[in-house]
């Protein structure tokens, strides 16, 4: 076997092979012979059929075996010998298949840059800090009640915040249609739950009061048969009431899991809670920022096979966001906004694999443990969600893979400038938005 290998790209590359006439013959031969003895061919008894009439029948079927399985040993020495890892499955062209000749072929295939990490003294990221005091819990403790209302019955007219309880009908030029009635329907002004027109139809009436009014559908209405055309709709009141903030009560604490030590207790799981999101956030941020200095300081040139790999990924992931199947690509959007962040996945995973690589980062086993565990809060026997997290290899992998850049990020934090910047839980968390 000879392999020539050719640079035709800042990463593409080109291995020729050429493998021996006798050697594709030898194999073909052996092929057809064990083939033979067991093949089963009209006038013959199995087995027994000349090996002239078998390679008529069978022949080229077999030739086409040897040769695939020619072509993948052979690239694979050639690979080996020339310590090359392809991007992706190289693209095949055939040189020359015929009989007799030798067997050549090209692989054309993308290999991952050489990456040289540099310019780290030169960033600087911003760290926020923030407290998360008793004002900060007061104003989460508001908030949860307000997330729990009690209604009671309203003596004045509808406004933001009232549920109200209605019979409606839409007509499109006097005509009802599909999915434009309703009754004994349920919605919170305010809400967004329904058209904005709709729910300004409703505001200031009263129990018992029946409203005619338009709702405009928008152009980019999810049902085509109504986006952009205005509907006349008539709602009855047939209940309304008005809302107060939760009691401060066990029944309310309760309702946050919190079952003893009342609301104490609630006000310090709050906090906790509030700490460990602000800290996640922190860190988010602090890992946004360092990332995208880290690339900019260390651009690369980016395998296209891993780059499409990253959009379809992207593309998967918003098609199950819609409920759509995730094989169903013909479904998703173009590639276009997905590059960006593609580039930047694959980008990132480069330079951090490299960090990963070249500084010897072994896996932290105690982190990955505080990771199961971490996932398996929430499910009601964490125990059996540990135990099945640590036999899912695909879903222990990724774990492994998230602890593994932690630690690169501790590392690389270790190289930087890291300067503290006041700021508050509010804007942080954009609480209150």
């Amino acid at each position: 076997m000879r392999a020539t290998l050719q640079s035709t790209g800042a990463l593409e590359r080109r291995l020729e092979v050429s493998v021996p006439s006798n050697d594709v013959e030898s194999a073909f031969s052996t092929r057809l012979k064990a083939f033979g003895r067991t093949a089963r061919i009209k006038g013959f008894r199995p087995g027994k059929a000349p090996l002239k009439v078998v390679e008529q029948q069978f022949g080229a079927q077999i030739r086409e075996e040897v040769v695939s399985e020619i072509v993948r040993q052979s690239l694979g020495n050639a690979l080996n010998e020339h310590k090359l890892s392809p991007v992706g499955g190289p693209r095949i062209e055939p040189l020359t298949l015929g009989v007799g000749q030798d067997l050549s072929y090209a692989a054309v295939f993308e290999v991952y840059p050489d990456i040289e990490i540099q310019g780290l003294e030169g960033i600087e990221v911003a760290r926020p800090t923030a407290e998360v005091g008793a004002a900060e819990v007061d104003t989460m403790i508001e908030t949860l009640r307000k997330q729990r209302p009690i209604f009671k019955a309203a003596t004045r007219p509808a406004a933001d915040g009232d549920r109200l309880t209605i019979d409606f009908e839409g007509r499109i030029d006097g005509v009802p249609f599909e999915g434009g009635k309703g009754e004994g329907v349920t919605l919170v002004l305010g809400a967004g739950r329904m058209l904005k027109d709709f729910e300004l139809g409703l505001a200031g009436a009263s129990e018992g009061e029946t409203r005619v009014f338009p709702v405009a559908f928008p152009a980019d209405y999810g049902n085509a048969e109504l986006a952009g055309k205005t509907a006349e709709f008539t709602a009855t009141i047939k209940n309304h009431e008005e809302s107060e903030l939760a009691l401060l009560d066990d029944e309310f604490c309760a309702a946050f899991g919190v079952s003893e030590g009342g609301i104490e207790q609630l006000r310090k799981e709050v906090e906790e809670n509030m700490r460990r999101e602000l800290g996640d956030n922190v860190k988010n941020r602090l890992k946004t920022q360092l990332l995208d200095k880290l690339w900019a300081a260390n651009p690369i040139d980016l395998p296209r096979a891993a780059v499409d790999e990253q959009v379809r990924a992207l593309q998967v992931d918003w098609l199950r966001r819609i409920g759509a199947r995730a094989e169903d690509l013909k479904q998703a959007p173009p590639r276009e906004p997905f590059e960006a962040g593609a580039k930047r996945r694959v980008a990132i995973g480069l330079l951090i694999g490299e960090i990963i690589r070249r500084e010897g980062i072994r896996l932290d086993e105690a982190a990955l443990e505080a990771r199961i565990e971490t996932a398996s809060i929430g499910y009601s026997d964490p125990e059996a969600a540990m135990r099945q997290i640590r036999s899912n290899d695909q879903f222990r992998q990724q774990l492994e893979g998230a602890v593994l850049e932690d630690q690169a990020m501790h590392w690389l934090l270790g190289k930087v400038k890291v300067v503290d910047e006041a700021s508050s839980f509010k804007d942080l968390m954009n609480f209150g938005a």
